[in-house]
């Protein structure tokens, strides 16, 4: 995409090298490509560094950096994606290179946020039709942007899984719970050094292609960032809190269980004593009893039963 007066439009890929030599601010987003593409144009038209390209080609996700080869910027953002049904964040990584009169933006999967970015510039975009370091801010503030819909999902997630806590214990509650802890700790890793980039950019390391004026709105774009990263400390609190209300539940429920035992135990205690000592045969066991003393065994036996049973009520216990 080239830029004509406050919007973008479309251009092929054959106009690159003229669009490149008349210094007009164009915009190269390489969706899904393949290694020859990819090695055609960031190798061949553009002559970027060879380990940039490799980081790009790279199927794992690289940490957030910024690299800083002389007349353009290369720099490394991840995007996240999460899945409220399986409690799963997925991260992409967004290569971003930055030079006097283009950005070109390479990602291995579509992104939400880059397709937003260019609806607006298809439309009118006069912000990042300033430069270079504008379009690349417009990218990366849009993807911080998609990140906070992940942690309010993670957030009322966990929320439902506190309730079912409470309601319903279970062990798929703690493989849920599990699933997405790991999932604050991905996105954790993922906001940190995220935001250690942001802050270079923010603060003038890189002023040969970062203006003065953008790097103010890099800083809105860290602080946002610095927001995220204590939303998601507070996710991995109650994500801790939600395990304490399972274990507590769980314990509650079977100290219920071994009180109920209990109470059961002791009542038959006395009565199987009782019966031990005098056996349940008939007579002749019971010698001169006969049948009368199998009669009061067992009334003795359920008077004793009741008692226990009513002093268990009047020190509620029961």
């Amino acid at each position: 995409m080239r830029c004509a007066g406050d919007v973008f439009l479309p251009a092929a890929l054959e106009e690159l090298p003229a669009l490149l030599a008349a210094n007009t601010l164009v915009w190269v987003d390489m969706e899904v490509p393949s290694e020859t593409e990819t090695r055609a144009v960031l190798g061949e038209t553009f002559g970027f560094h060879r380990l940039a390209i490799d980081d790009c080609l790279n199927r794992r996700v690289d940490p957030p950096k910024a690299d800083d080869y002389g007349h353009y910027l290369f720099c490394v953002f991840q995007g996240i994606d999460f899945t409220a049904q399986t409690e799963a964040v997925k991260t992409t990584e967004l290569d971003v290179f930055i030079g006097k009169s283009y950005v070109v933006s390479y990602h291995q999967r579509p992104l939400p946020s880059v397709e937003e970015v260019r609806e607006r510039l298809q439309k009118a975009a006069p912000l990042p039709a300033r430069g270079p370091d504008w379009l690349a801010h417009a990218l990366v503030d849009t993807l911080v942007d998609h990140i906070l819909p992940v942690v309010e999902d993670m957030d009322e997630q966990i929320s439902d899984l506190e309730d079912a806590a409470l309601a319903h214990p279970g062990a798929e509650l703690i493989q849920q719970m599990t699933a997405l802890k790991r999932g604050i700790l991905r996105l954790r890793r993922a906001i940190a050094p995220q935001r250690d980039v942001i802050n270079r950019l923010s603060r003038g390391d890189f002023h040969h292609l970062i203006g003065v004026e953008t790097a103010m709105y890099y800083r809105d774009v860290y602080d946002h960032l610095m927001r995220l990263e204590d939303m998601v400390e507070s996710l991995r609190d109650l994500g801790d809190s939600v395990i304490s209300i399972y274990l507590a539940t769980v314990n509650n429920r079977m100290n219920e269980v071994m009180k109920s035992l209990s109470v059961v135990g002791t009542i038959f205690l006395p009565l199987t004593l009782i019966a031990s000592v005098f056996g349940t045969n008939f007579s002749p066991t019971y010698e001169a009893w006969g049948w009368p003393g199998f009669v009061v065994m067992v009334v003795s036996l359920f008077g004793i039963g009741v008692f226990v049973w009513w002093f268990f009520k009047l020190r509620r216990w029961l």
